[in-house]
């Protein structure tokens, strides 16, 4: 029973790394960086969360989609001021400049909130007990909510105009453009999509532990490990990465302090980059 109980604290931790790997994974394939700013704006949605949830007193149906809102913008301005001033320079460029606005956003978070620890709702959760298994109500609406974005992102990538003009981005830019496809607008999308992800990831992790101002930047590892696992620039790839890791994480506390769970995530991503640097997915047309 303990080993399921931990298979359920996986699966909660797999589907926050799943959706973040998600998100940056399809902002890889189309833009064609590593955004190392990435955590840091997971952190920035967990705090518009806040803002929303806690400080407003709005409901989470109310405070969980303006968070999300709020994130894609911040995402798409800081793309206006910087990185689409830079779209040609060479991804070291952009990877240098992301970290950049990485200690920006994370300066900003503690500037306004703080450096201490917060919660989205004070006292005790009381788990529901099934089949003597402890199952906390967040983890519920974690998990629900990570599987209605996988299909909700699914459904626009593969239904709407838009969503098949990034598809077909991420095979071929250069075609894409020849072929009439507005690229600009493309990216405008991607960044929104992508920050917007960020922000509902950070508003599961959030909810699942504690809000501090580097809660994404300690999740930054286990999200690229995730987007590497899968197929860097695969989405769909990050999903089965997502879950594997946390599971991982989770199991590992049997034989490691919890203290070394990143290390898990390190050493599986220095495994797929040794033995299939291409990803598990690499090759299956998702």
């Amino acid at each position: 029973m303990e080993y399921v109980q931990t298979l359920i604290y996986g699966i909660v931790l797999g589907s926050i790394i799943a959706v973040a790997g998600m998100a940056l994974s399809l902002s890889y394939g189309i833009l064609r960086f590593a955004n190392f700013a990435h955590g840091d704006l997971l952190t920035a949605g967990a705090y518009f969360g806040f803002v929303f949830f806690t400080l407003l007193g709005w409901p989470m149906y109310v405070a969980f989609p303006l968070a999300m809102a709020v994130t894609a913008c911040l995402t798409l301005g800081i793309d206006r001021v910087l990185f689409q001033r830079l779209r040609q320079s060479t991804p070291v460029i952009l990877l240098i400049s992301s970290f950049g606005v990485a200690l920006i956003v994370r300066a900003g978070v503690q500037l306004a909130f703080g450096p201490d620890t917060q919660v989205y709702a004070r006292g005790i959760e009381f788990p529901m007990q099934v089949g003597g298994l402890r199952i906390k109500p967040t983890h519920l609406y974690i998990v629900g909510g990570a599987i209605a974005i996988v299909i909700g992102l699914h459904l626009f990538l593969r239904r709407t105009k838009v969503g098949k003009a990034m598809r077909a981005m991420s095979d071929n830019a250069d075609l894409a453009r020849i072929s009439g496809i507005d690229t600009e607008r493309v990216i405008a999308w991607t960044w929104l999509i992508g920050g917007a992800v960020a922000g509902a990831s950070g508003v599961f992790l959030a909810m699942d532990t504690q809000l501090h101002p580097v809660m994404g930047f300690r999740l930054l590892l286990a999200i690229f490990a995730a987007a590497i696992f899968g197929g860097i620039g695969k989405p769909y790839g990050a999903i089965l990465g997502g879950l594997i890791i946390g599971i991982a994480e989770e199991f590992s506390t049997f034989v490691i302090s919890p203290a070394y769970k990143p290390a898990v995530a390190f050493a599986i991503m220095v495994l797929v980059l040794i033995f299939r640097p291409q990803g598990l997915l690499s090759g299956v047309k998702t």
